[in-house]
């Protein structure tokens, strides 16, 4: 009878033992990764003096409607 006791002392012991353990495991899980916001697309437009393509909320409007990628681009296509 007293090896029973014993028996089922060391029962509790270890599943109280191993709960603890799997709360620390649970506790120490590194959080999962932030994904980054992808930006939402952007209109593109073509600079009218040498065709390079960017953002229109980059390009410098012109006379006519025209839009350029540089204060120069702008300057030299509208001499």
């Amino acid at each position: 009878m007293k090896y029973l006791l014993v028996l089922a002392v060391l029962w509790v012991a270890f599943l109280l033992w191993r709960q603890g353990r799997r709360a620390r495991m649970h506790d120490e899980a590194p959080p999962p990764p932030a994904t980054p916001a992808v930006p939402a697309p952007q209109a593109m437009v073509s600079c009218a003096y040498c065709g390079l393509h960017l953002p229109a909320t980059d390009a410098l409007p012109g006379t006519g409607g025209k839009l350029y990628c540089s204060p120069g681009h702008r300057q030299a296509g509208e001499a």
